[in-house]
């Protein structure tokens, strides 16, 4: 008796371990919806990660660009120097033994100017000076001060500070549309990645159906031949038939399980993770104005800017192979005052200081360079030719893909209607064959076709909703205007570094 209670306890022991375990892999199992999915990869997406750096390097270069056009300060000292030795003098025509010690040090700002690529600067270099010579055993200690202002301004040329700005905000502008469109395409992807979880999670559902049904079927036969009403090998198709669904089932097991694999992969969820896919499958036609679609498209795609982008970069290059081996100049100015003494407080006192002035003008007049500049002048033009032959390819490109899309919106539109029909004539069609194959009028191979046509006329239908969702999404993204909600879409830009 005793035995008895043991193995009756081991045996409930083991059934609520089983029920546990069970609940704790449900429980585990995560529900995302699409948001929730696109949210994840948009974190975790090894694609967008480069993107965003990309974007944080243009970013900064421009920020180190501003930088550098505001006043720049600097302070250089050598607090002391000290030097012995001898140097031959040409005017004794001997040699003359120096020592000298000496610190000095400079503060110089320096003044950017955008608007004419100038350069004003001011400097103060301040020095004291200890110095020997063997000649006329001569001893001096002094202080000296030189204060100037200068002016750099080149002449018949382009402005490269100008340019150079003007050059990285459209990088900056370029990376952030690239990363934009990523962020599009990853959409994109996701989409159809959860939906294709979703497609699997319904096949399985589908298949699980059929299976309950041929057990029914299975056992209905098992009875009638049993009691002697159908022949025993009625029996042995309801079990082939059995068989086959039930591997069919387990076959689409499979399938769910790698399915949900490579999206945990491209969301960057973990792969010991479980997850159910919770979609909002529910599809109201949406009237499309093809014109107006070609318009927001159009009007809206960055990857037009991104074209005239190209443009004006192709454009940037022409002016500086323009400049190269050109008629320049350059004008330069300064004013300063400059004093010394053996006082430090008396170094601009009369007699001590002098003004200093200086006006200087250089040219560069190219002669002959073989025509090398020529050359390069209409390598750059060509270049600015095939970047609006790519703006003009890229608007077609866009124009063809949106009446595609729209074209296959329509088609699926009518599918939807037609698989929404198929599924109830099917169910009704087995429903009555199923009738027959009880009053012994069908055989169990006649009713399994039966049954497969279900699964396929409900898998079609499903499969036909979500090929119009993730187009609807397709035209969304080719137009950037949400058809379903009436509004334009804004693109998401990354502003961290702004």
């Amino acid at each position: 008796m005793n035995k008895y209670l043991n193995k009756k306890l081991i045996l409930l022991v083991m059934i609520l371990t089983l029920l546990l375990t069970n609940l704790s892999e449900s429980s585990a199992q995560e529900g995302l919806t699409l948001e929730k999915s696109l949210n994840i990869a948009e974190a975790n997406s090894p694609a967008i990660k480069k993107t965003r750096l990309g974007l944080t390097r243009n970013q900064e270069n421009l920020n180190a660009q501003n930088a550098s056009l505001k006043s720049q300060f600097s302070l250089s000292l050598t607090p002391i120097s000290y030097s012995q030795g001898k140097v031959f003098n040409d005017l004794i025509s001997s040699y003359n033994s120096q020592k000298n010690t000496q610190s000095l040090g400079t503060f110089s700002i320096i003044q950017p100017i955008i608007f004419t690529d100038a350069t004003l600067s001011l400097t103060n270099n301040l020095k004291y000076l200890d110095s020997y010579s063997q000649f006329a055993n001569l001893k001096q200690k002094v202080f000296s001060n030189n204060l100037a202002i200068n002016l750099n301004q080149p002449l018949f040329t382009y402005n490269k500070t100008k340019l150079a700005l003007k050059e990285l905000q459209l990088a900056l502008e370029n990376a952030q549309l690239n990363y934009a469109i990523q962020l599009l395409s990853l959409e994109k992807d996701v989409t159809q990645a959860f939906y294709s979880v979703y497609q699997q999670q319904q096949s399985l559902d589908i298949a699980h159906q059929a299976y309950e049904n041929m057990q029914k079927s299975y056992e209905i036969s098992k009875n009638k031949v049993e009691a002697g009403i159908s022949p025993r090998e009625e029996m042995f198709q309801a079990e082939l038939n059995l068989a086959t669904t039930k591997s069919d089932y387990e076959n689409k097991q499979v399938l769910l399980e790698n399915v949900k694999d490579d999206f945990k992969m491209l969301i960057g969820m973990s792969l010991y993770d479980d997850l159910i896919v919770i979609p909002n499958i529910a599809v109201d036609t949406v009237a499309v104005d093809i014109s107006f679609a070609i318009d927001q498209g159009t009007h809206n795609r960055m990857e037009i800017r991104q074209r005239k982008i190209d443009i004006e970069v192709s454009q940037f290059d022409l002016i500086q192979t323009k400049a190269q081996n050109e008629f320049k100049g350059n004008l330069g100015l300064s004013v300063g005052l400059f004093g010394n003494n053996a006082k430090l407080g008396n170094i601009y006192d009369k007699g001590s200081s002098t003004d200093n002035e200086q006006v200087a003008l250089s040219l560069e007049i190219p002669l002959w360079d073989w025509g090398r500049r020529k050359s390069m002048i209409k390598a750059s033009e060509a270049g600015i030719a095939v970047s609006q032959i790519a703006l003009e390819d890229e608007q077609n490109n866009i124009i063809l893909t949106i009446r595609k899309v729209y074209r296959n919106l329509l088609n699926l539109r009518n599918q939807i209607e037609i698989a929404r029909q198929n599924v109830k004539n099917a169910e009704l069609t087995y429903d009555l064959n199923l009738e027959r194959y009880k009053n012994g009028d069908l055989t169990g191979m006649d009713l399994n076709i039966y049954q497969n046509q279900l699964s396929e006329k409900k898998l079609t239908y499903t499969n036909s909703l979500i090929s119009y969702k993730i187009e609807l999404l397709n035209l969304k993204i080719q137009t950037l205007y949400d058809f379903e909600k009436k509004a334009e879409v804004t693109p998401k830009m990354s502003n961290d570094n702004n």
